[in-house]
């Protein structure tokens, strides 16, 4: 599947006659003091990839809920998460596996944050501590090679950002698209159906912004300005549509299949 056949659908939802709605593999949940104004990842991936509630199909695999089996579904997004790939926690490994047999399916995958290191130690790739430290905030990310199944993403763009692990060393036969100053692995193809970003697309500048303001004295404590951090904050739209058009790709894909 060549993703940026769907260009097209990235301003408006999608008819919602889909057969199979589109997997949301939740890994975690947001910070307690985010939901009440601003939801959770569920309604934060929704609202991003402009689709209707009943084009999404939530699994809470942290909490030990059952995957299906990835032919059964028209695509698949990976959450973020406060946990870390690298404690190997047993349900994380088990999606690990899960993916794997995504990947042999050929069915579209994208992973964000966790997600992203989760596909990239799933496909034999190398996850730890980044060596510059955490990144957190809006950040430039440049692209490394012509993509265009990146949907003509321009060659340097801003998507918010904040972790403390990332891809040390991407799986053998990925291609390295995109960098930012602290991490150059931000966003990863694996094949032409499956990529993954550290960045959030996910994220608005409100949800950043209260990302920081949760860490403010651990940011300080760091050696980070939460201020001036706080001021950078900017609109990340092409980061965005890099899901949206994913999303509407996948469940394209499906109707054309059909």
């Amino acid at each position: 599947m060549r993703l940026c056949c769907a260009q097209r659908h990235s301003r408006d939802t999608i008819s919602t006659d889909a057969m199979h709605p589109l997997l949301l593999i939740q890994t975690g949940e947001a910070p307690d003091a985010l939901i009440p104004r601003s939801g959770g990842f569920a309604d934060w991936f929704r609202v991003a990839m402009r689709i209707d509630a009943a084009q999404m199909r939530v699994v809470r695999v942290d909490a030990g809920e059952p995957l299906p089996e990835p032919r059964d579904v028209p695509g698949a997004i990976i959450t973020g998460s406060a946990a870390m790939v690298t404690e190997r926690a047993d349900w994380s490994e088990r999606t690990a596996e899960w993916i794997r047999d995504a990947m042999d399916a050929e069915t579209p995958l994208f992973g964000v944050y966790y997600g992203h290191q989760l596909m990239a130690h799933a496909l034999g790739g190398t996850v730890g501590w980044l060596p510059a430290g955490r990144e957190i905030g809006t950040e430039t990310i440049t692209q490394l090679v012509e993509a265009p199944d990146v949907h003509a993403l321009p060659p340097s763009f801003p998507a918010q950002t904040t972790h403390r692990q990332s891809v040390l060393e991407p799986p053998s036969g990925a291609t390295v698209l995109a960098r930012s100053p602290r991490d150059p692995h931000q966003l990863l193809r694996y094949a032409p159906n499956a990529l993954s970003s550290q960045f959030h697309p996910e994220f608005t500048p409100e949800v950043m912004r209260a990302y920081i303001e949760v860490r403010v004295e651990t940011l300080r404590e760091e050696g980070l300005d939460p201020d001036t951090l706080l001021a950078d904050v900017r609109d990340t739209e092409a980061a965005r549509l890099l899901l949206e058009r994913f999303a509407h790709a996948a469940l394209t894909r499906q109707r054309v299949a059909a």
